[in-house]
């Protein structure tokens, strides 16, 4: 399993919501490359980042930062928020990025995410966020009537090899990842699964590498200190 240290970019600082409330946004880095740099010291070998001003706005915003951390550390990147179009992907993966997230086009759109793994193949994952089980989309600003998994499947069926579930009641609050959903998604199709929102402690990160998932991305855990990267990076290395 691997670890995705992740950085949230709002007006082109890192911070970190709460519930994906973007009036809660709080700045929890002075500097992304420093921080990212911080990452590759502890071990990580892939960055989890997103542009919060780009999901709430549908458009690339803060592009320039997501390129200068894959062009200038050892760092895989996965980019989410605000990538609606094949341009807006190329841009991105030829650029240095190595796998974007489609989110809501994924519900609104699912053609286009068919053309996108056509053309990209597993460089393409699908960021499925949920409250209540049910999708939510245009950054979490919009609830939807479709279920996760019937969401995940359908995106299976496309050609999707991977795919990001976040219960969005957990984001950002340490309060332990959603094992329950996170074991129903993984149960239900045979995509690489990373799971995303609640991470706290080791125990999140023993809970979701022995359900057998293919991620765990580490957020307000990592900047409030109740996760160590360097730890987490290393159980899961021990314990491939």
């Amino acid at each position: 399993m691997i670890i995705l240290p992740a950085i949230d970019i709002k007006d082109g600082n890192c911070v970190r919501l709460v519930r994906g409330d973007y009036g809660t946004a709080h700045k929890v880095a002075e500097d992304y490359m420093e921080t990212a740099q911080g990452f590759v010291r502890a071990g990580a070998e892939w960055i989890h980042m997103v542009d919060l001003d780009g999901a709430k706005d549908a458009k690339p915003v803060n592009t320039s930062i997501f390129l200068d951390v894959a062009r200038h550390t050892p760092l895989k990147v996965e980019v989410g928020g605000g990538i609606r179009t094949m341009e807006t992907m190329e841009m991105y993966l030829s650029g240095g990025v190595s796998r974007v997230i489609l989110g809501s086009i994924a519900l609104k759109n699912p053609a286009l995410v068919e053309e996108a793994v056509k053309a990209y193949g597993e460089r393409i994952a699908v960021g499925i966020d949920a409250k209540n089980g049910m999708v939510a989309v245009e950054g979490w600003l919009d609830a939807s009537t479709v279920d996760y998994i019937s969401l995940a499947k359908e995106m299976e069926k496309i050609g999707v090899r991977t795919v990001i579930f976040t219960d969005i009641s957990k984001d950002g609050t340490l309060s332990g990842v959603n094992a329950e959903q996170l074991s129903a998604l993984h149960d239900a199709v045979s995509m690489n699964v990373i799971a995303s929102g609640g991470v706290h402690t080791m125990e999140d990160i023993r809970i979701c590498r022995n359900m057998g998932l293919y991620g765990t991305i580490a957020g307000k855990s990592l900047y409030q200190g109740t996760l160590d990267l360097a730890e987490a990076v290393s159980y899961t290395r021990e314990n491939a």
